[in-house]
């Protein structure tokens, strides 16, 4: 049995055993939470920003309360759709991407194995382990799962990363939806002359809100979550408020 030495003392060392590694904890990385995080955010981001922007540039030209509310219903479902398509399309794409690289490896493997484990190997040996133990891992590996080996380590696919077209159109249209109601919802019930004020400000905090649980989630900096949201949130309603005042006075 191996002997670690403490100070003048020896410490037996206990044995790695199937047994001891069936009592290891699990750890769950803020990583697997990246597919449904990024397609919640933007959608959620995009709704707030996007509505609201909507219903204040709106507001400014002078139009109705009816029409204004009117406005904001037909961009929350013209914005729910076009993310839901628009997520659908772009993660589609990379999954087929991603199968094509995967369809390429599994041929490739079929074909010459042997370069393709000295290539695995040679991943290995880049990232800090010596040649002979670089064969060995690759060779075990290989005999356990080859595919699953390559399309890890040579091409960086993993099960947690990889694209889910569906969830991540779902996931974007929900909350799309979540996000554009709430602007929404506060242009019902704000005073037609304020409107635009009320608006602009509650969506400032939706989104400073957001801004700090999408930054807590991905373990970021919190500030710099909130900050950068906002900042932006603000801009692009300023922008759409002067645009409308100035078709307001034109009209």
């Amino acid at each position: 049995m191996a002997q670690i030495g403490v100070g003048t003392d020896t410490v037996p060392s206990a044995p790695f055993t199937t047994n001891a590694m069936s009592r290891l904890h699990v750890e769950r990385h803020r990583t697997q939470h990246i597919g449904w995080l990024r397609a919640a955010v933007l959608g959620a981001n995009d709704g707030i920003v996007s509505t609201a922007s909507l219903i204040v540039g709106v507001a400014a030209s002078s139009t109705t309360h009816g029409g204004v509310i009117v406005a904001g219903v037909a961009g929350l479902v013209a914005g729910a759709m076009s993310m839901a398509a628009g997520e659908f399309v772009s993660v589609s794409s990379q999954a087929d991407t991603e199968q094509a690289d995967i369809t390429r490896e599994r041929q490739e493997l079929a074909s010459d194995g042997a370069r393709e484990h000295a290539e695995l190997a040679q991943i290995y040996v880049a990232r800090g382990l010596d040649p002979d133990l670089a064969n060995q891992v690759a060779e075990q590996l290989m005999a356990k799962d080859a595919l699953g080996a390559h399309t890890r380590d040579e091409l960086g696919i993993s099960e947690v990363a990889s694209a889910k077209p569906l969830q991540a159109a779902f996931t974007s249209a929900l909350s799309f939806t979540v996000g554009a109601a709430l602007p929404l919802i506060t242009a019902v019930v704000a005073p037609g002359i304020n409107l635009p004020w009320i608006v602009s400000v509650t969506s400032l905090v939706f989104l400073a809100v957001l801004g700090g649980l999408a930054a807590y989630t991905g373990g970021a900096g919190i500030a710099r979550g909130v900050l950068r949201v906002t900042s932006w949130g603000a801009l692009a309603m300023a922008i759409t408020a002067g645009v409308g005042m100035a078709f307001g006075a034109t009209s």
